[in-house]
Order: structure tokens, then C-alpha cells, then sequence
């Protein structure tokens, strides 16, 4: 049912709170592939002007940085990839650059993905308004199941 697994991560550890969920879907489902994949914004800075001086940044700097974040990511991916053993499971790391959720998305439809799982970091109010909600716009926007796992400490409000 569920062959083809994929965990989008931000780089957090809150984020990574889903992999205990995963080996536990990996282990009652003897799924066959794992991808973890890492969403980058691309880098977007000023660039530089002759009147500016040495202040601004060039399209050189800008290409260095995203190459920079890529190579991080990637290093952060195969760590967490190298923790994880299961016979008969393959575990990709992907890095994809774009907007997180229509990347993410475009990613599950485009390799056949079974299930998504992703972390919810719990925001609420204000902060989920101004700050927005990837794991709920994936939840809206993806054509393949998605579990959503509520960050640890996640307390619910009480009614009165």
C-alpha cells in the first residue's frame, strides 16, 4: 500500500520528528523506497551597483550561496539517510530548489509517491497566519495521502 514513501524536511529537528512514524510505516508495510527531500528557496539578493561599492553582492555571490546551501543540504540529507537501515528499502536524498509546497507536490505526482509524510511545527493565531502553514497547503494541494505529524510539545488549547 504504501511502497513509496516520501518525507519532506526543512533542516530542523522538529521536522525530523517523523522519522520514528516512517520506520514504523517501513517496518508494517515493507516499503521499497524512502525519498527525503529538502526544499531551498533560492537565494535572492540585491545586486551589486559601481556606486554601491564593495556593499552589494554580485550574481556570483548569489550562485555561490544557493551552490553553498545545495551542498549543505545534501550533506544534511545523506546524515540522515545513513541513520536509517531497513533490508529492502532503498533511501534517496533529494534536493529540489523552488517554492516548498508546489515543489513538493509537483515531486510526489512526478515519482509515483504512495504517501507523504510531514511534520506540522503547530503553529497557530497569528503566527500561522502571517508565517503560513506548509504542512497545511500540502495537505490542500497534494494528489497522494499525507500523514501530518503534530510537532512534540504540541500542547491543545482548553475550552473553558
Amino acid at each position: 500500500m504504501y511502497d513509496k514513501i516520501m518525507v519532506p524536511l526543512d533542516g530542523s529537528n522538529l521536522a525530523e520528528c517523523v522519522i520514528p512514524h516512517v520506520e514504523a510505516i517501513i517496518s508494517g508495510f515493507n516499503s521499497s523506497e524512502v525519498a527525503l527531500v529538502r526544499v531551498l528557496n533560492p537565494v535572492r539578493l540585491p545586486v551589486s551597483v559601481p556606486a554601491q561599492g564593495e556593499y552589494g553582492f554580485t550574481e556570483k555571490d548569489r550562485r555561490r550561496m544557493n551552490e553553498n546551501r545545495k551542498i549543505a543540504a545534501e550533506k544534511y540529507l545523506a546524515n540522515l539517510s545513513g541513520g536509517l537501515h531497513f533490508p529492502g528499502t532503498e533511501f534517496r536524498s533529494v534536493v529540489l530548489e523552488g517554492n516548498p509546497v508546489s515543489m513538493l507536490a509537483d515531486y510526489a505526482a512526478a515519482n509515483a509517491v504512495d504517501l507523504m509524510v510531514i511534520a506540522s511545527h503547530g503553529r497557530s493565531g497569528i503566527s500561522r497566519w502571517v508565517m503560513g502553514s506548509v504542512a497545511e497547503r500540502i495537505v490542500r494541494t497534494s494528489c497522494v495521502p499525507v500523514m501530518m505529524i503534530r510537532a512534540p510539545g504540541c500542547e491543545p488549547k482548553m475550552k473553558d
